[in-house]
């Protein structure tokens, strides 16, 4: 027994010194490196840096107008192409006339007739003044004096009626009262249309400019707020916006603050804001979703690249600095958003620190590590400096 016990002892001795000669040679197990390791850092420095807000949204007509008729009939012409330009004014439907033409030239008649019976009237009211008192009572003349009035009423009241009859003749064709494009017709010809009908016959709608309702919640506009306050926004002078298709595409024009509303949703707590964006060549149509870009000034804060940080479960960023004592070192930021591929940092920062943003692997809090000067490219991958210089 007691010699397989020596044996063991000999055998583990053995063992262990193959292991120390292994490390010896090809390094400690796990591969770990041996010395400081070489990672890329960037010199953390202050800057102006955009405040925008992103915020979703939809597209609203300028205007948008359901056509219907003021005159019944039977609808003899449809006098427009779908989706044409129109013009205020434009002729779209032609109702048949024939009973509003008729209806125009009686009430043409009982103007003519008011007239004549007027001239009568003024005339024998004339000579009624004129022989007052010798051959004419004041009560005939009281009496020729009100058949006047009355012929001037009728001539008014027949007057008024030829204008309206002239006015709904008018209405027998339907025109276009904004400008803009329309829809396909609902109606063809024979179809029998009444005044005010429920049912439109088409619609027009102007997207040249377009409405786009963006919805923000309203913390967030009291945060925006309260940083204009304390100085910590510098606000421009003009809000205006940007907007991404749902495409992905950038829509090329800027929108102009219309209101920023004036009532808070009390079921979504969000407020929504309206601008107007030039759209000539209708690219945004009514109802489509966007996604807005709102900027609403500057701020002094950091960039930290986004490859360069992590969001713990907490909901915190955190990121690697290099320590005065040549250390890695775990720090926590606060995020006010981001700019293009970076974080907007305002808190957890100092001016002069060295983020480290390339060789995070494996990487551990207070692990020696040698600084190399680094660079992010316009698509936030980190670049040795000195290898980038010299390909510039």
């Amino acid at each position: 027994m007691k010699v397989s016990v020596l044996r063991m002892l000999v055998t583990a001795c053995a063992l262990t010194g193959s292991v120390e000669a292994v490390n010896a040679q090809f390094g400690p197990p796990g591969g770990m490196e041996m010395g400081p390791k070489e990672v890329g850092v960037v010199e953390m420095r202050l800057e102006d840096v955009p405040r925008i807000v992103t915020s979703p949204g939809h597209a609203v007509a300028f205007q948008e107008v359901e056509v219907r008729p003021r005159v019944g009939g039977v609808i003899e012409e449809v006098l427009y192409t779908p989706d044409q330009r129109l013009e205020v004014g434009d002729p779209l439907f032609r109702i048949d006339d024939s009973s509003y033409v008729a209806a125009e030239a009686a009430a043409r008649s009982d103007v003519a007739t008011a007239e004549a019976n007027l001239t009568l009237s003024q005339a024998a009211s004339d000579r009624a003044e004129q022989l007052s008192g010798s051959g004419y009572t004041q009560a005939e003349v009281e009496s020729a004096q009100a058949t006047l009035a009355e012929a001037k009423a009728t001539l008014e009241s027949t007057q008024a009626a030829l204008e309206y009859a002239q006015t709904e003749l008018s209405w027998t064709t339907i025109r276009s009262p904004i400008a803009g494009r329309a829809d396909v017709s609902t109606v063809s010809v024979g179809d029998l249309v009444t005044a005010g009908q429920s049912d439109e016959l088409t619609t027009i709608v102007q997207s040249d400019p377009i409405y786009v309702d963006m919805v923000e919640a309203s913390a967030r506009i009291l945060s925006v707020r309260k940083g204009i306050t304390d100085g910590t926004i510098k606000q421009n002078d003009t809000l205006e916006a940007t907007l991404t298709l749902e495409n992905g595409d950038v829509f090329h024009g800027t929108g102009q603050l219309v209101t920023a509303g004036n009532t808070t949703s009390t079921t979504t707590g969000t407020v929504t804001i309206r601008f107007k964006f030039d759209n000539p060549d209708h690219v945004i149509i009514p109802g489509m979703f966007v996604r807005g870009q709102v900027n609403i000034g500057t701020v002094q804060a950091f960039l930290v690249p986004q490859r360069a940080a992590t969001r713990s479960n907490s909901g915190k960023l955190t990121a690697y600095v290099v320590g005065d004592d040549g250390k890695a070192k775990q720090i926590t930021l606060e995020d006010d958003g981001s700019y293009d591929n970076s974080w907007i940092v305002r808190t957890g920062l100092n001016e002069g620190d060295r983020l480290i943003v390339d060789g995070l692997s494996s990487l551990k809090a207070g692990q020696d590590v040698t600084p190399v000067a680094a660079i992010i490219d316009e698509d936030g991958i980190a670049r040795d400096a000195d290898t980038a210089a010299a390909e510039d």
